[in-house]
């Protein structure tokens, strides 16, 4: 399969974080960014394939999670 390539910028304070958890992982900042989008796309994935998870709680739960099926109300 052909690579794509593409070009991002980064500001130097997000570079300098990049750089010290690149370090911390004993990678390369290149796969370190690699790595990072391969996760999000397995993870972006895996969202649209299965149904959102069954929370088990009270109904307060409902009102005030950040879950995003829980913000969209259903009409009355």
């Amino acid at each position: 399969m052909p690579k794509k390539r593409f070009s991002i910028e980064v500001d130097s304070l997000a570079l300098r974080e990049l750089q010290r958890r690149a370090k911390k992982e004993y990678l390369s900042v290149r796969e370190l960014i690699e790595d990072i989008i391969r996760r999000s796309c397995i993870v972006s994935k895996a969202r649209k394939r299965g149904a959102a998870p069954k929370v088990k709680g009270e109904k307060f739960i409902e009102y005030f999670s950040r879950y995003q099926p829980y913000s969209r109300r259903k009409k009355k």
